[in-house]
């Protein structure tokens, strides 16, 4: 067997069977296993995805939400065990594969144009 055989073989048991489905610019709510000592407790963390990279196991996502009126980013793998669901909230129109110019809007100006379903 080849190393790039043995690579794939290994990448395919980390995938989850049934991945989360949603797009960039959908508003999701990353429901994360989180342990404390020897329990262990979900925490939800909520904002719009303004990037997805990568592909297999490797696949992130990014999801950006305001807090206290500072920005905030977290990066989640798609295939990771810590993430129990993610839930789509609502989706939006947008025209980019990133939405890194979210970054620089302050107030209303980062809301987006909500996607008819």
């Amino acid at each position: 067997m080849s190393q790039a055989s043995i690579m794939q073989l290994v990448e395919k048991s980390a995938l989850k069977e049934e991945p989360p489905k949603f797009d960039i610019g959908d508003t999701v709510d990353v429901h994360l296993k989180i342990l404390e000592g020897n329990k262990e407790r979900i925490q939800v963390f909520s904002g719009v995805v303004i990037a997805r990279s990568g592909s297999g196991s490797k696949e992130m996502f990014t999801v950006r939400r305001i807090v206290a009126g500072q920005g905030v980013e977290r990066k989640f793998p798609v295939h990771s065990p810590r993430i129990e669901k993610v839930e789509v909230k609502r989706s939006a129109v947008i025209r980019r594969a990133k939405l890194y110019f979210l970054r620089d809007r302050i107030g209303k100006a980062v809301r987006l144009k909500e996607r008819r379903r």
